[in-house]
């Protein structure tokens, strides 16, 4: 059967995550989250916590135009390069788009919707949640109180959605965006999570 890509974007702490992990076990595929990272490293030969500082985040290189890094290929040698976001963000790119090309698979977030626009089979889905939920969540999983907790999920959305409508020309979060947008909160995780599966299988024509 031709490969297909199922493409996650999600709100901090709304279980987007743990529902792309799922997703991913139960079809029996991989779910590419931080290993893109890893990959992209390897691929351009820059130190992967550089695209760790830059992941999903366009504001790195606004305060500077050029750094000194170094190019960890051919007996590591010392190379000057000017690097910008957007080399950073065609390298993860690329990285996204072999992985598609290999084999089917689950992305999470890093703009893989719009890379990956021209995919003969790829859905797209948006995962929320009510922000009392999304608070407590992030409350139990980063050991934080509630103030903490709101401050994390304003900042982090406030630079996913910059870095998605940048790169996109889209909204991020928005239903244009997206195949299917859902609140998890209304029917609950497990009820929401065989509606998005059951809606990625109809959409893909996926065999039971």
């Amino acid at each position: 059967m031709e490969k297909y890509v199922i493409n996650i974007g999600r709100q901090l702490g709304s279980g987007g995550k743990q529902i792309a992990e799922q997703l991913a076990k139960r079809l029996g595929i991989k779910c590419y989250d931080k290993r893109l990272l890893d990959m992209a490293a390897k691929e351009s030969g820059f130190a992967k916590e550089l695209f760790e500082q830059n992941d999903e985040n366009k504001s790195l290189m606004d305060t500077f135009m050029h750094m000194r890094f170094i190019f960890g290929n051919m007996g590591e040698t010392i190379y000057d390069n000017v690097l910008s976001e957007e080399s950073l963000f065609q390298f993860q790119s690329d990285a996204i788009r072999k992985c598609a090309e290999k084999e089917s698979c689950i992305f999470l977030g890093r703009c893989a919707d719009y890379i990956l626009r021209d995919h003969p089979r790829a859905v797209s889905i948006f995962i929320a949640a009510d922000e009392e939920e999304r608070v407590r969540n992030v409350c139990e999983r980063e050991g934080v109180d509630e103030e903490t907790a709101k401050k994390m999920i304003k900042k982090k959305e406030s630079t996913r959605s910059s870095y998605y409508n940048y790169y996109t020309n889209k909204t991020w979060g928005a239903a244009a965006s997206y195949d299917l947008c859902i609140n998890i909160s209304k029917l609950g995780y497990d009820k929401s999570f065989e509606l998005i599966l059951a809606f990625v299988k109809k959409y893909l024509n996926l065999e039971d």
